[in-house]
Order: structure tokens, then sequence, then C-alpha cells
């Protein structure tokens, strides 16, 4: 049974970068893997409200705009011991009034699912999260005339370009902070970058997105030069369904832990099926 006291006894406000320590320590508590960086990494780009009691936060809930049309909501989190009070309910009301106007996109967990539907979010795709190590990574090649390299500061416009082609949203704003935290490698056909993959530190390891691509074998080459790179160390993965990628990086030894449910208050963004996004940044970001 909810307890009306829980709910209105607690106070609600944004959320500032001193939150970060409190905000790791819940997902430290509920077993996430996030370091206190990531957390500062998604606050320095996102907006947020806590719900606290004076003196401990109990639970976060945050949104990232996305031009002016679209945002995403994440790290809707509450203390174990505060659960089932009505505090994330009261999150999610309070970020989207905040978010309102925007079309709203989240990846919610399977035990969440029915709370997002009472909110008007409509499923509309799956969301596979791969982990492992890799000991002995393969070689993927790429066509005649294509090559791998790094990313260059250059090459940011570009590459916030493809990423918005491909998600159907502005993410310029994404692409800036996880080139600052990470590094990228390109696919260059003829001097065009046509193709890139961004892998950066996040929770026990590396995690390797977003991935956008032409193709999946192309998608392949790129994340198999991030597995080469890390080989021997913890990595993540996020992939969209329909990607292909699933048993091949569970053969790699990647395997499937979790699963998320893509979910979308108002209208679905449209991407551009030329440059197809096969890796997310990570669920918290969309």
């Amino acid at each position: 049974m909810t307890d009306p006291v829980a709910t209105t006894s607690l106070d609600y406000r944004a959320m500032s970068a001193d939150d970060m320590p409190a905000a790791h320590q819940l997902t430290q508590v509920l077993k996430w893997p996030h370091r206190l960086e990531d957390w500062q990494s998604v606050q320095r780009i996102g907006n947020g409200v806590v719900a606290t009691d004076g003196q401990a936060v109990l639970g976060t809930a945050m949104y990232w705009n996305y031009g002016d049309d679209y945002a995403s909501i994440g790290l809707v989190i509450v203390s174990p011991d505060r659960q089932g009070a009505g505090i994330g309910r009261e999150l999610m009301t309070r970020v989207l009034d905040a978010a309102r106007g925007r079309n709203l996109m989240l990846n919610a967990t399977v035990a969440g699912k029915p709370l997002y539907e009472k909110l008007g979010f409509v499923a509309t795709g799956m969301i596979f999260q791969h982990q492992g190590t890799v000991f002995q990574p393969p070689l993927v090649s790429l066509p005649a005339g294509e090559r791998l390299r790094p990313v260059v500061p250059s090459d940011g416009p570009k590459i916030a370009e493809l990423a918005s082609r491909a998600s159907g949203v502005n993410r310029s704003t994404v692409i800036a902070e996880v080139l600052e935290q990470g590094e990228g490698v390109a696919i260059d056909r003829d001097g065009e970058l046509i193709g890139f993959a961004i892998a950066r530190r996040f929770g026990r390891g590396y995690t390797i997105g977003p991935v956008v691509a032409p193709d999946t074998e192309r998608a392949k080459a790129l994340i198999s030069h991030w597995i080469a790179a890390h080989s021997g160390m913890f990595m993540r993965i996020d992939i969209p369904d329909g990607t292909g990628l699933a048993p091949w990086l569970t053969e790699l030894g990647l395997v499937q832990v979790d699963t998320g449910v893509t979910m979308v208050k108002g209208t679905p963004p449209k991407a551009d099926p030329q440059a197809r996004l096969f890796s997310l940044v990570s669920q918290a970001l969309h």
C-alpha cells in the first residue's frame, strides 16, 4: 500500500552537481555499475530531480534534451527501503512536467514497464545488454577503398550529424560529451566518414557506443577494433533489436545479461536508414 505521508513529507528539488556522490551511492546499493565519474558525465549534459528527506537523497530522475522536439529520461532510481511509497511516480511526474512540450523516450526495465505505460509511454522496441571479456578478438575486414582511422577533433560535426540521422534526434551535445570522455574510430571511404564507434570507461570496464554504420558487417569491423584494443578487459555494449549483432557478440564472449524496453510518449523519432544505430551510448542516455 502506498503511504501518502512518505511522498508528501519529502523534498523534491532540482538535481545539482553536489548530489552526484549521493546519487552514486544509490546505484551502488542497487549494484548498478555506474562510477561517480559516470554520474558526473551524464549530469553535465542533463537535468534532474532528486527526492530527499532533508538529509539523504532517496531518489533520482534525469532527462536530456535533444533539440526542441525530443528528450530522453533515465536514471529513475528509488532507495530500496523506500520503494513502493510513490516516490518513483512523483519523480517521473516532475520530470514529465519539466520536459513538457517534447516527445519523450526512455529505456525501461521489464519490471518498470507497467509504470511507464500508465504514464502514457508505448513500447517501440527492445534493448539488449551484452557484456564480458574477450581474449582473442576477431579481425573483420572492410570493403576495398575503406579503412579504419582514429577520430580527430575536426570529425566532431560529421559524427554528430551521423548520430543524429541514425537516432532521429539532435545528438550533438551527447556526442561532444562522449568524445571528451572516450576515443573514437571512424570508417573512412575515399576521405568520407561513413561510420564510427566510440569507446570509453564506464562501470567495471569499458563500454562501446554509440556505433553508427551503413550495415552490420561494417558495424562488426568498428566493434571488433575496440574489442581488440581492450582485449582481456571487461566490456559492455547495448544494442537495439534488429541489428543482427547478438549471435556474433555472444559467440565472441559478450553474452546477453539484461533486456530493456524502448518506450516513447508522443511521436517516435524517425531515423535515416542510411545511417543505422548499432549500439547506444548506454541505456541511461538512450
